[in-house]
C-alpha cells in the first residue's frame, strides 16, 4: 500500500531548453468536444507544429496545453496500458519531421471528485478553478489521468502517475501541484497558468 498523501496535478514540459508541440486548428475540435461530449464528434485526427529553438531537444511530454497532453512514441509504449484506461492514444501528425512519433492522449474519463463547497467557483469561460478540492475516496486512484465535469478541459494527473513519469522524464517534466490531502503541502498559486 502507498503511505504518501493523495495528491492530483497539472503536467506540462519542463522550462529547459525543449522543443514543445503546438496544436493546430484540431485543438478547436478537441476542446468543443471536451466541453459538449458525445453531442459533437469525437476527435479523430491531431496535428501540432515544433515551437522552440530547433536545435534544441524534442520533448517526450511535448505540449503545455492543459487538455491536450502529447507524449512521444517510446514514451507512450511504456506507459500505453494505463494510458489507454483513462482514454485512447491519437497519432499526432507533425509538419517537421521528428525522431520519434507522437501520440495525443485523448483523455475520455470525466470522474466526479470535486468538492464544490471547499473549492473555488469555476470559471465561466473555461471551468478552470483557481483551487481544487478533491474527494478522496472519489479519485479515480486506478487512471493515470482523468478529468472532471466542472473543468473538462482540464487533465488532471494522480500523484502516483506524476511519480512515474518524473522517473522517466527526470526534470523534462514540470508537476504542478493542484490539490494534495496533505494540509500542510501547499497547492501550486497558478496550476494551470503558463
Amino acid at each position: 500500500m502507498n503511505s504518501k498523501p493523495l495528491a492530483v496535478y497539472r503536467l506540462m514540459p519542463s522550462a529547459r531548453n525543449l522543443r514543445t508541440l503546438r496544436p493546430d486548428d484540431s485543438l478547436i475540435d478537441l476542446k468543443r468536444w471536451q466541453f459538449q461530449g458525445d453531442r459533437v464528434p469525437r476527435p479523430t485526427a491531431f496535428a501540432a507544429a515544433w515551437t522552440g529553438d530547433p536545435k534544441a531537444r524534442e520533448a517526450e511530454f511535448a505540449s503545455d496545453y492543459p487538455g491536450a497532453p502529447i507524449l512521444g512514441g517510446r514514451l507512450a509504449d511504456r506507459l500505453r496500458d494505463d494510458l489507454e484506461k483513462s482514454g485512447p492514444l491519437l497519432p499526432v501528425r507533425v509538419e517537421e519531421p521528428s525522431a520519434d512519433t507522437y501520440f495525443l492522449h485523448l483523455v475520455d474519463r470525466i470522474v466526479d471528485c470535486v468538492d464544490t463547497r471547499a473549492s473555488s467557483q469555476p470559471k465561466k469561460a473555461t471551468g478552470e478553478m483557481q483551487k481544487t478540492v478533491f474527494r478522496p475516496d472519489a479519485l479515480p486512484l486506478a487512471l493515470l489521468s482523468f478529468r472532471v465535469p466542472q473543468f473538462p478541459v482540464g487533465v488532471q494527473w494522480n500523484g502516483w502517475a506524476v511519480d512515474r513519469l518524473t522517473e522517466l522524464l527526470g526534470d523534462d517534466i514540470e508537476a504542478r501541484l493542484v490539490w494534495s490531502e496533505d494540509p500542510a503541502v501547499r497547492p501550486h498559486p497558478s496550476p494551470w497558468g503558463f
